[in-house]
């Protein structure tokens, strides 16, 4: 069973956790509990490191971005509402799923960590949401999640991923945001299993033949 020392080590490390991704106090307050004065103490000894300027506001602000940050939004929400249903707490499934985000989408990053957390308060109604004003629905067509206002029944036509494809061969900035990667070559696929067949067969026939055989696609086969 954890004791006290055990979990007061724990909320320091999530607010540790929370401040390398650039949060502000009030944010780390809000998940951790800790007090303010003690956020800065511990983690900003240099007030002017301590990030400034007005909190985010998702709910009237995610309603009226463009197309990447609506996208960006519905990528950290719906990996934050993965592990929450997965049983993790809510900090620490917003801390895993912020740095998720920022492994899979390009840099430079359009969310803030303060963003994801605001977004991920009025999704599930806690922190400093009293109650939700987002969901995360799945598309019919793509089957990607995105966020959307509470009670929105999925459409395709709401979806971001599905917009993001139809512009992609017109839109640099979609391009630029979400590059694509060249598939590997098929011949060394083909030749790969090939070796895989080749290796499976002389081990299961045990036949000395087998191994004697010339490997599928190799130069040496007439």
């Amino acid at each position: 069973m954890p004791t006290r020392a055990d979990r007061q080590l724990r909320t320091v490390r999530l607010a540790k956790d929370c401040a390398e991704q650039g949060a502000r106090v009030r944010t780390i307050h809000c998940i951790t509990g800790l007090p303010s004065r003690e956020i800065q103490r511990l983690f900003f000894n240099n007030p002017q490191a301590i990030p400034r300027g007005r909190p985010p506001d998702s709910p009237e602000w995610y309603h009226s971005a463009n197309l990447l940050f609506r996208t960006d939004s519905s990528i950290v929400a719906a990996i934050y509402h993965r592990l929450s249903h997965a049983g993790f707490g809510t900090g620490e499934a917003l801390v895993g799923a912020y740095r998720h985000y920022r492994v899979v989408c390009q840099a430079p990053h359009r969310i803030s960590f303060d963003r994801a957390f605001d977004l991920a308060s009025h999704t599930d109604g806690i922190w400093i949401a009293k109650s939700p004003s987002f969901a995360i629905v799945t598309c019919p067509s793509c089957a990607s999640e995105f966020l959307a206002a509470l009670g929105t029944v999925a459409k395709s036509e709401a979806c971001p991923f599905c917009k993001l494809i139809q512009r992609y061969g017109n839109d640099p900035r979609v391009q630029t945001s979400f590059p694509t990667h060249p598939l590997p070559d098929p011949t060394t696929f083909r030749q790969g299993m090939s070796m895989l067949l080749w290796m499976n067969t002389g081990e299961a026939d045990g036949d000395s033949h087998a191994l004697s055989m010339p490997i599928p696609g190799d130069a040496k086969e007439s």
